[in-house]
C-alpha cells in the first residue's frame, strides 16, 4: 500500500489487523506505537493488546496484538497478519537494514502488507516480485504559503527545526509572542510526548515546536507547518533535506479532509519552484538503493561474527548500512583483553554481540557507551549469569530525583530508558518484573516533571488568554498599580518604574503592540502626571546616587553623563516615549536645575571660585585647581606660585585654597560629603563603566586595594604612595614638621616650653627658618609620580613679600586647618600683621644673624606627633617620607632621617622669571659659551637692614 501522507495507511493497516485472529505491526517510532496502541486498546481491551520497544514492553499473557518498534517485532513468533510501515526507510543509513530484513523476510501466514511511499515501488518488485500494490491518493490538498515570520503564522501551525537548542528558542520566542507552544522531539518519553500534544490537541495553545519526528504518521490538528530550518544532523554531517523528506514532513499539515499548506519561516529562503512542484504532486525519484546486512551470523569467534556482519549483499543495489551502533561497539569492545578473555566459545560471542545491541539512548560519547556496556558483559560472567542486584539499584537510584531542569530531566529519562531495556532482557536480571516496574516509575515520575518544566517554560496562559480575547475584539482596560504592575484586563503587560515603561510583551507581535496600544492611554496619562509633578516638586524630594542616577521619591528618572566640564555633568532625563512636549521639556529643566544647585551647595568653596575677583595668575591657579576637583600637585603651580605677592597669597587664602608643601588643596572639600561627590564627577568626565566607590570616611591614611588612576585619589582628597593613600591635610602638616625638623626647630619647641627667655632669643629664628621653607617651590626635576619637593637649603631665595606672607597665608597649623572664608578673618590677620611691623624694623638684624646661624638639613629622628598625623605604622611611615626625598640612616630606634642632596639640572628652557632651571645665581654662569656678556638683570631693591640684604652679600641661595 503506497502513497503520499494523509492517504489512511496506517489507519486501514490497524482496521485490517483487527479483523485477524492476532496480528502485528512494526512502526518506526516508538511515539507512533504507543499512539496506535492506545487506539487498539480503546477497541480490544487492554488484556489483548501488547506494546513492544525498545525499552518499553506491555505483553499480557493472552496478547493478540502486537505494536511494536520494527526493530522490536517478534520475528520468531507466527502471526496472521503482519505489517510494517514506513518501509520506504529501508534506505536509512543507519536503521535502513532492518526495514530491509523484513521486507525479506517478515510474513503474516494469512496476510502481510508494507505500507510507504512510492519511492520503494521498484525495490519491492524486484525483491517480492508476487507482491501486489495499492495506490492511495491524499485526502487534501498540500499547498505552499511562501515565507511568513513566527509572529504571522496562523493559528494550529507546527514550526519544525532539528536540534533541540533550535526546539527551545523557538519555542520561547512563541511563547512570548503567541501565548506559549507545546514541544515534541523524539527524544521525549511516550508520557511526555503525548503529554504535550494534549496540551495542543485541547487547544490550550496554537502551536508547535517540533523536530522531524512528527513527520512519521504522528496524528495531529495541523493546519500548516512551518520549516524554521532546512538542515539536519543525520548522525555523520549536517546535510539539506531532500524532497522526499521535506514532504514527508510537511504532510502532516491537513487532516483527512482538510486542506493544509506548508512554508517557511525565522530566516529560511523560500523554496525553489521545483522542489515546490514536487511536493505539491508527490513526484519524487525512486530510491537507488537499500540498505542491508547479514542475518545468518556466525558465531563461533568473535572474529568471525564480525566477518559475517560485514558480508557484502549478493544483490546489487543493496549496501552495507552506515556503521551501525552495535557493530561499531563490537569492533572496540573484541580489542579489550578483558572482553577476550570470557568471549572465546559460541555462547560467550553470542552473548558479547547481544550485550553490544543495548542502544545509546543516552546519546553519549562512544567510548562511554562502550564502558557500560563492558561493564554489563563482565558482571553477567559471575557465577549466577546475573547483573548484580545492588548495581541495577545504584544506578537506578540516581535517577529517582525530578529537579532540575529541562536538560537535566531529559537526560536522566535517557538513561533510565537505557536500564528500561536491560530490565526487559529476562536473562540478565533477577526478578525482572520488579525492575521493569521500578524503572518505569521513575520514567513515569520523570516524564510528568518534565512536561510540567516544559509547560511552564514555554507556555503562558496569560498571555494566550488575551490573544483569544483581542481575537473576540472583547473591551479590554487597563489599569496601574501602587507598584507600577500595568495590567490589563487583571493581566500583567508590563512595568511603569518612575518615567519609563517596561512592556512585557514582545513588540514584534501584532496582539502584543495591540496590547501595548490599549495599555498605552492609561501609561500615557500616568506619565506625563508624574512629570508635572516632577517639575514642580522641592529640592528635598531629589537624591543623587552613588552611581550617579537621579532619583525622585526613590525611582530613578535621570542619569549623569559627561558634559562640557567637569562641574557641569550632562542630566539625562530617563524617560519613555509616552512623555514628549511640554511636560518632558518642564522635567528635564527641573532636573538640570536641581543638579547645578546640588553641585553648587556641596561643593561651594570649589564653585565660587569662579565668582573671586581674582586677576592674572592668581585667577589662572583658581582655574586649575578647580578644573581639578580642588586639589593639584604644588609643582604644576611652582612657576605661578613664585610670581605672587603677598596679596595674591591672601587673596587664594580667602578663596579657600591652601598653597602647601605638597599640594594646593581646598580643605573644605576634604569632609565625606563633597569628597563623595567629587569622585563621582570625576569618574562621570572620565566616562569610566563602574563608578569607585570613595575612600573611606575620616580617615587619614588607609592601603589602597584597588588599583585607580592617581588623578581619582587627589579628587578624593588623598596622595599614593604605593599601595598608601595620605590625606592632603595631614600629608602638608607631616611636611611642615619634617622642614622644622630638619633645621633643629623642634629641639628649639622644647626649649621654649620651658626656658622664656631661651624662647624669645630662639621665635625670630624660627620664624624667619619657616618663612624660607614654606615659600620655597618645589624642585624642577620632580615628576607626577613622586610628588616631592626639594629641601628648604636648596630653593631659591624668596622674595620680600613671599617670605612675610609665608608666615601670615601658608604656616602648616598645629591643629587641622580649614582656610578663612570670610572678610572678617582676612582683617584679623591684616591687623596683626600691622602690630607687628612696629617692631620687626629693630628686630631685623637679630633675625638675620639668627637665621645666617640656624644649621641645614640635619638629620633627626621621626617623633610620635609625626606618625600620629598619618596614622601610619613605621614602615608606612618609612616609606613616605622615601617619596617625600628623605634618607633613612641606621637601624632600629637610632634610625635617623635626612633630605637627599639635591642634583642639579643643566640649564635648558627659561621659566618664567627668565632664569634657566637649575642655574646658579652668581656672575659667572651668566655669559654663554661664545663669550658674549650676558644682559644685565635687574636687582630687586632691598632694605640694607633687611636679612635679605645679609644673604645676598654672603651669595647664598
Amino acid at each position: 500500500m503506497l502513497g503520499p501522507t494523509n492517504t489512511g495507511k496506517t489507519h486501514l493497516a490497524v482496521e485490517r489487523m483487527m479483523a485477524h485472529s492476532d496480528g502485528v505491526i512494526g512502526l518506526p517510532l516508538r511515539l507512533l506505537a504507543r499512539e496506535v496502541y492506545d487506539k487498539i486498546v480503546a477497541i480490544k481491551g487492554a488484556a489483548n493488546v501488547a506494546l513492544v520497544t525498545g525499552e518499553e514492553k506491555i505483553t499480557p499473557q493472552r496478547a493478540s496484538y502486537f505494536v511494536c518498534t520494527v526493530e522490536a517485532m517478534p520475528v520468531n513468533r507466527s502471526f496472521e497478519f503482519l505489517a510494517v510501515d514506513e518501509i520506504q526507510l529501508a534506505a536509512d543509513p543507519e536503521r535502513g537494514h532492518i526495514f530491509t530484513d523484513r521486507l525479506l523476510h517478515a510474513r503474516g501466514t494469512r496476510e502481510t502488507m508494507f505500507m510507504g511511499s512510492n519511492i520503494i515501488r521498484g525495490w519491492i518488485q524486484k525483491l517480492v516480485p508476487r507482491a501486489k500494490f495499492m495506490q492511495r491518493e491524499r485526502f487534501s490538498e498540500l499547498t505552499y504559503k511562501g515565507s511568513k515570520k513566527i509572529s504571522r503564522l496562523p493559528s494550529r501551525s507546527a514550526i519544525v527545526t532539528f536540534s533541540t537548542n533550535d526546539v527551545y528558542a523557538l519555542a520561547e520566542l512563541v511563547r512570548r509572542q503567541r501565548g506559549g507552544a507545546a514541544v515534541v522531539m523524539g527524544s521525549l518519553s511516550p508520557r511526555t510526548r503525548n503529554a504535550q500534544v494534549e496540551l495542543y490537541q485541547s487547544g490550550d495553545v496554537d502551536y508547535l515546536v517540533a523536530t522531524d519526528a512528527i513527520g512519521m504518521g504522528l496524528n495531529m490538528d495541523i493546519d500548516h507547518v512551518a520549516f524554521a530550518s532546512t538542515y539536519k544532523f543525520d548522525g555523520a554531517m549536517t546535510r539539506s533535506l531532500d524532497a522526499t523528506e521535506m514532504a514527508q514532513i510537511a504532510g502532516r499539515a491537513g487532516r483527512h479532509m482538510n486542506s493544509g499548506s506548508f512554508g517557511v519561516t525565522a530566516n529560511v529562503q523560500p523554496l525553489d519552484e521545483e522542489l515546490i512542484e514536487r511536493i505539491e504532486s508527490h513526484t519524487f525519484d525512486s530510491l537507488k538503493h537499500i540498505r542491508w546486512r547479514n542475518r545468518s551470523l556466525d558465531f563461533h569467534t568473535v572474529r568471525d561474527l564480525l566477518r559475517s556482519l560485514e558480508k557484502a549483499s549478493p544483490t546489487k543495489g543493496l549496501i552495507s548500512p552506515r556503521e551501525a551502533s552495535d557493530h561499531k561497539s563490537l569492533l572496540t569492545l573484541a580489542k579489550d583483553p578483558d572482553i577476550k578473555k570470557h568471549s572465546q566459545g559460541s555462547a560467550g560471542v553470542r552473548q558479547l554481540w547481544q550485550v553490544c545491541q543495548v542502544p545509546d539512548f543516552r546519546k553519549t560519547m562512544h567510548d562511554v557507551h562502550v564502558r557500560l556496556l563492558k561493564q554489563i558483559f563482565i558482571n553477567l560472567q559471575n557465577p549466577s549469569g546475573k547483573l548484580p542486584t545492588d548495581w541495577i539499584a545504584g544506578h537506578l537510584e540516581k535517577l529517582k530525583r525530578t529537579d532540575g531542569d529541562i536538560d537535566t530531566l531529559a537526560t536522566r529519562i535517557a538513561h533510565t530508558r537505557t536500564w528500561t531495556y536491560i530490565s526487559h532482557v529476562q536473562d540478565w536480571v533477577s526478578d525482572y518484573k520488579h525492575w521493569q516496574e521500578v524503572a518505569r516509575r521513575i520514567e513515569d515520575n520523570l516524564s510528568d516533571a518534565l512536561h510540567e518544566r516544559l509547560t511552564q517554560r514555554f507556555v503562558d496562559r496569560r498571555t494566550a488568554v488575551l490573544v483569544r480575547k483581542l481575537k473576540d475584539r472583547s473591551q479590554l482596560e487597563a489599569e496601574i498599580n501602587e507598584n507600577g504592575d500595568v495590567l490589563v484586563e487583571g493581566h500583567f503587560i508590563g512595568t511603569l518604574k518612575g518615567l519609563r515603561f517596561t512592556s512585557d510583551l514582545s513588540t514584534g507581535s501584532n496582539d502584543a503592540r495591540t496590547l501595548k496600544s490599549i495599555g498605552n492611554k492609561a501609561v500615557v496619562k500616568e506619565i506625563t502626571s508624574r512629570a508635572q509633578q516632577l517639575a514642580q516638586s522641592s529640592d528635598d524630594a531629589f537624591s543623587l546616587s552613588e552611581t550617579g542616577e537621579i532619583l525622585w521619591n526613590e525611582m530613578t528618572v535621570g542619569r549623569l553623563s559627561k558634559g562640557d566640564s567637569v562641574l557641569k555633568p550632562k542630566v539625562n532625563l530617563l524617560a519613555s516615549e509616552q512623555l514628549n512636549g511640554a511636560p518632558m521639556e518642564a522635567a528635564a529643566k527641573r532636573l538640570n536645575d536641581w543638579v547645578s544647585h546640588e553641585i553648587a551647595t556641596r561643593l561651594a568653596p570649589l564653585v565660587k571660585l569662579a565668582d573671586l575677583p581674582l586677576t592674572g595668575v592668581t585667577r589662572g591657579i583658581a582655574y586649575q585647581v578647580s578644573e581639578a576637583l580642588g586639589a593639584m600637585p604644588r609643582y604644576k603651580l611652582n612657576d605661578q606660585i613664585r610670581s605672587l605677592d603677598k596679596k595674591d597669597f591672601g587673596r587664594l587664602k580667602f578663596g579657600g585654597l591652601r598653597v602647601g608643601y605638597e599640594h594646593v588643596f581646598m580643605p573644605l572639600l576634604l569632609k565625606p560629603d563633597p569628597t563623595q561627590l567629587r569622585c563621582l564627577l570625576w569618574a562621570i568626565h572620565e566616562e569610566r563603566d563602574t563608578i569607585p566607590a570613595p575612600p573611606p570616611p575620616g580617615r587619614v591614611s588607609y592601603e589602597v586595594t584597588e588599583r585607580l588612576p592617581r588623578e581619582y585619589y587627589l579628587t578624593a582628597g588623598y596622595a599614593l604612595f604605593k599601595n598608601l593613600a595620605v590625606r592632603l591635610d595631614m600629608l602638608d602638616r607631616l611636611a611642615g614638621l619634617l622642614r622644622r625638623a630638619s633645621r633643629g626647630l623642634l629641639e628649639t619647641e622644647t626649649v621654649k616650653q620651658t626656658d622664656p627667655a631661651a624662647a624669645e632669643n630662639n621665635a625670630t629664628a624660627e620664624n624667619n627658618a619657616d618663612e624660607t621653607q614654606q615659600t620655597a617651590p618645589a624642585s624642577d626635576n620632580l615628576t607626577d609620580k613622586e610628588e616631592t619637593s626639594a629641601s628648604p637649603s636648596e630653593m631659591p631665595a624668596p622674595t620680600p613679600k613671599e617670605a612675610e606672607e609665608a608666615t601670615e597665608a601658608e604656616a602648616p597649623q598645629a591643629s587641622e586647618n580649614t582656610p578663612a572664608d570670610t572678610a572678617a578673618e582676612a582683617s584679623e590677620v591684616q591687623e596683626a600683621d600691622t602690630a607687628s611691623k612696629d617692631t620687626a624694623a629693630s628686630d631685623k638684624t637679630a633675625d638675620a644673624k639668627s637665621k645666617k646661624d640656624l644649621p641645614r638639613n640635619l638629620p633627626f629622628k621621626p617623633t610620635h606627633e609625626m606618625l600620629s598625623l598619618v596614622g601610619t605604622t613605621k614602615e608606612q611611615f618609612a616609606l613616605i617620607l622615601d617619596q617625600l626625598g628623605y634618607i633613612a640612616k641606621g637601624e632600629g630606634d637610632e634610625v635617623t632621617y635626612q633630605k637627599a642632596s639635591f642634583k642639579k639640572r643643566k640649564a635648558g628652557p627659561k621659566n618664567s622669571a627668565g632664569k634657566h632651571k637649575g642655574a646658579k645665581a652668581n656672575n659667572k654662569n651668566s655669559e654663554g659659551k661664545s663669550g658674549r656678556a650676558a644682559k644685565p638683570k635687574k636687582e630687586p631693591a632691598f632694605d640694607p637692614n633687611s636679612p635679605f640684604a645679609v644673604l645676598k652679600n654672603l651669595k647664598t641661595k
